[in-house]
């Protein structure tokens, strides 16, 4: 049997070993990490992370070829076969700093691998990580006092947080990359042999590291370049009196365009897009393309004016001033199907309207103790599961996730309970916003014109 040992117990490593047991129950899958409390709760039912489906696959696996623990370096020499899923977060100082990516979590791994091994092992970036960073982790390993071979691989995560289960399972496709030698190669294979159990063949993609590295950073940067100019036009449509869905389900149905990613709301977050697109303007400023790096930080810029921007129109609508308002906040998680708040929009606005001096109530179904943690210093500001509670007496509600849970809500009751006026922010364009302005709410769209209560409802 096989040993796989993944360093990295969060978002990707976690539901990839999982997905990797369940379909190759001839590999003994370790999932290590060094925060010790996260490992300990992947090993009960309240998994240390939310992901629909993630709990029935790690239960199904759990103990029989699938093990948690937090001793990395006394794992690391059983394995045959090494992936790396460890943060890769924006570097905050010195060069690159809101830039570059921060490899010091990845360059200790790296390190902790090369010391620990006395046999040949099969190493594999799981990691979003920067062009050619597997260079470097080459000369760490083959710089190895113990004489080991190693064989780096590039196997880049596309997964979705939300969809994350349903990814692994029937992915779009899975990317290898590695050297042209015939070890190279032959490192290549032992992957493709593991991904094969389930994903047919020719949705395995085998290239060169270079490659396999540089298509994961612009595979973000295409799908959230796609929602800034959904979102720029979103803000045109603001204007001129067009309707942003109409203009969206137009384009969208061009088949060389097609529908995803093409709706308007507060703009992308997570732990991905704005870090791999700064990440891949910084390389490109490094090697020489200034009009390039220009272009892709545009992308992030344009995602900042958004959340801006969905400030700014609830300021205009409520009197040009949010002090001492109750603001309910419907959503914190940076999308909905996750509890990971990572650079979500609801953060962003939440500053923006703290700084306004509004007291803010948030509400979410799975983010709650994320948010209490992102606001811990915040002023005036309180949480609670409920919806309802957190409608009570506000003066707006702001949606800047869009739970579906939300659609479902009594928002004839929630209304009745509201100071008047009563204003709702649809920052997904979630609801029926017609319904809700026969029943009193001043409604305020993203793309689309605001809709008034009728005279007999206010």
């Amino acid at each position: 049997m096989k040993t796989i040992v993944c360093i990295g117990a969060g978002y990707v490593g976690g539901p990839t070993m999982a997905v990797i047991a369940k379909h190759c129950p001839e590999y003994r899958v370790e999932v290590v990490d060094v925060n010790a409390a996260r490992i300990a709760a992947w090993q009960t039912d309240s998994l240390p992370i939310y992901e629909p489906g993630l709990l029935d696959v790690v239960k199904a696996v759990r103990g029989r070829n699938l093990f948690f623990y937090d001793d990395v370096e006394d794992r690391i020499d059983r394995a045959d076969i090494i992936f790396v899923s460890v943060n890769t977060p924006t570097k905050g100082f010195g060069e690159g700093a809101g830039q570059a990516a921060d490899l010091q979590y990845w360059e200790r791994t790296a390190r902790q691998i090369a010391r620990c091994s006395t046999k040949a092992k099969i190493v594999v970036e799981k990691s979003t990580l920067p062009v050619r960073t597997a260079e470097a982790l080459e000369a760490i390993l083959h710089a190895s006092e113990n004489d080991v071979a190693f064989e780096v691989v590039s196997n880049p995560e596309f997964l979705a947080e939300g969809t994350a289960i349903r990814d692994l399972e029937e992915p779009d496709r899975v990317l290898i990359g590695a050297r042209a030698t015939p070890s190279g190669q032959a490192a290549l294979e032992e992957i493709v042999k593991i991904y094969a159990h389930w994903v047919p063949r020719e949705n395995i993609i085998t290239t060169d590291v270079w490659s396999s590295e540089l298509a994961k950073l612009t595979a973000n940067a295409f799908l959230a370049q796609r929602i800034s100019s959904v979102n720029a036009i979103s803000a045109l449509c603001e204007r001129t009196g067009a309707n942003v869905a109409h203009v969206s389900r137009a384009v969208g149905m061009d088949r060389r365009i097609g529908p995803k990613f093409l709706r308007a709301g507060v703009g992308f977050g997570g732990s991905c897009f704005r870090k791999d697109i700064l990440n891949l303007a910084y390389l490109c400023e490094y090697h020489g393309l200034p009009e390039v790096a220009a272009y892709w930080r545009q992308v992030v810029e344009l995602n900042e004016f958004q959340k801006r921007r969905f400030v700014r129109s609830m300021l205009g609508a409520m009197f040009n001033t949010l002090a001492g308002k109750r603001i309910a906040v419907f959503g914190f998680a940076f999308k909905p199907g996750t509890s990971d708040t990572r650079d979500s929009p609801a953060m962003a606005i939440c500053e923006l309207l703290i700084e306004e001096h509004a007291q803010l109530v948030v509400t979410d179904p799975r983010a709650l103790d994320n948010a209490r943690e992102d606001l811990k210093d915040a002023p005036d500001c309180a949480f609670t599961p409920d919806p309802y509670e957190a409608a009570r007496g506000a003066d707006a509600i702001a949606l800047i996730t869009g739970w579906p849970e939300y659609r479902e809500l009594d928002y004839e009751r929630i209304f009745r309970q509201m100071a008047k006026p009563a204003f709702l922010f649809d920052g997904w364009n979630e609801l029926d916003h017609e319904a809700l302005a026969r029943i009193g709410f001043h409604v305020y769209r993203v793309g689309a014109p605001p809709l008034e209560p009728p005279p007999e409802s206010t």
